[in-house]
């Protein structure tokens, strides 16, 4: 071997540079490999800080159209979905009952009128005779109790007439609340809207006397009502005017915009009937309290519909087009109280990692804005990736100890 070495230098020279070679690979192998960084850009976007609250969709004013009427419902002129104009026949209770009650008092008041003629010509007659009476007192033609009983005999007829005259207006009175009641066997929209439910079927009987039974619902669908609860830590961040949007389940990448218009000082009744219970109730003390905050939405083309569910934010900062950067990558705060991050630059061996302090604006817990300290572009650590081999290597190895059988003595 040695021979065949001395014959052919060159072969020292390949030995030496395979040697050289395995050496480099040794190493290489033995030098820690760089980290790999999860980074992120920093770009400019428009941030919102939001609270967010589920609301379910009412309509801005609902009515129940009932019936103060007793009967049988004779005709009903609308269906779901009508658009009805104040004053519009709605539906119809058989007024059988209602009319003749009406005719009853109406004739009740022709009999009134025809006695207080006949009370009116006794009147008439007992003037005339007292005043006979009078004459002839005058000229002794008569006696003093004549007289009197003339006068008294006046006085009743105008007692009389005065009774005739009540019992007259008592009458018209309940003419009139028949005619009312004949009158609400004709059912009208109280105001324009839309018919969103009929409760009550053609052919039914109402009571009235017992409740006010709906015959409809009516509701003003151009503009919708937004009743969002609000969990009492946000209540203090928020007020009524901010500005607001909100999505639907169906739509969630379509946003329509709102204003919050109120929030109510209490809680709804089963939550505020349950803080009142004190210590007695574990949903007093463990359960969250909310509070509706109404807003309002503009409904022209009916796609929102009563009962659906908005995921509603309502807006507590906005910064359009900010410098922002994730908020996974702001660590702790320094010295001057400013958090800092880690800028990458550079590739492979030779990237380099450098912390800078940063002064941030709005952070909606997503993304920060940056307002001193970065550039656009830059790119900062928000994590550091694991080794994928590495991974699987420990992964298989778990997996082998936790197959292996016990040793046994």
């Amino acid at each position: 071997m040695w021979t065949s070495f001395r014959r052919h230098p060159w072969r020292w020279l390949l030995l030496a540079l395979l040697l050289a070679g395995a050496a480099a690979w040794w190493l290489a192998a033995r030098r820690p490999a760089a980290p790999r960084w999860v980074t992120a850009p920093v770009q400019r976007m428009d941030l919102e800080d939001t609270v967010l609250a589920t609301g379910t969709i009412r309509a801005a004013r609902m009515i129940n159209v009932g019936a103060q009427a007793t009967g049988q419902v004779k005709a009903l002129h609308v269906k779901v979905g009508d658009q009805v104009r104040q004053g519009q026949l709605i539906a119809e209770i058989d007024a059988t009952t209602q009319r003749n009650a009406l005719r009853d008092e109406l004739a009740g008041i022709e009999s009134l009128k025809a006695q207080r003629a006949s009370r009116q010509a006794a009147l008439t007659l007992a003037r005339q005779n007292l005043q006979r009476q009078q004459d002839m007192l005058a000229r002794d033609a008569t006696s003093r109790a004549e007289w009197q009983a003339a006068q008294n005999q006046l006085a009743a007829a105008q007692a009389d007439l005065k009774t005739s005259a009540a019992q007259l207006a008592q009458a018209t009175l309940k003419a009139e609340t028949a005619r009312a009641n004949l009158g609400y066997t004709r059912i009208a929209a109280p105001m324009d809207g839309t018919v969103v439910a009929i409760v009550t079927e053609q052919g039914q009987t109402v009571n009235a006397a017992i409740s006010t039974p709906t015959i409809v619902k009516l509701a003003q669908l151009d503009t919708m009502q937004i009743e969002a609860q609000i969990s009492e830590a946000d209540v203090p961040r928020v007020k009524p005017g901010m500005p607001a949007w909100f999505t639907l389940l169906g739509e969630p990448e379509q946003r329509h915009a709102t204003t919050l218009h109120a929030i109510d000082l209490l809680p709804p009744p089963g939550q505020a009937q349950a803080s009142d219970a004190n210590a007695t109730s574990a949903a007093a003390t463990q359960g969250a309290i909310y509070y509706n905050g109404v807003l309002h939405a503009p409904n022209p083309e009916g796609r929102l519909r009563v009962s659906m569910t908005a995921q509603v934010h309502i807006v507590v900062a906005r910064a359009p087009q900010a410098l922002a950067v994730p908020a996974a990558a702001l660590g702790a705060p320094g010295a001057d109280g400013r958090p800092t991050v880690r800028v990458l630059s550079g590739e492979g061996r030779h990237a380099r990692v450098e912390s800078r302090p940063v002064r941030t604006g709005l952070n909606n817990r997503v993304h920060v804005q940056v307002l001193e300290g970065l550039q656009e572009g830059e790119r900062v650590i928000t994590g550091q990736a694991e080794d994928a081999a590495a991974t699987a290597a420990l992964d298989d190895a778990s997996a082998s100890e936790d197959g292996a059988a016990p040793d046994t003595p």
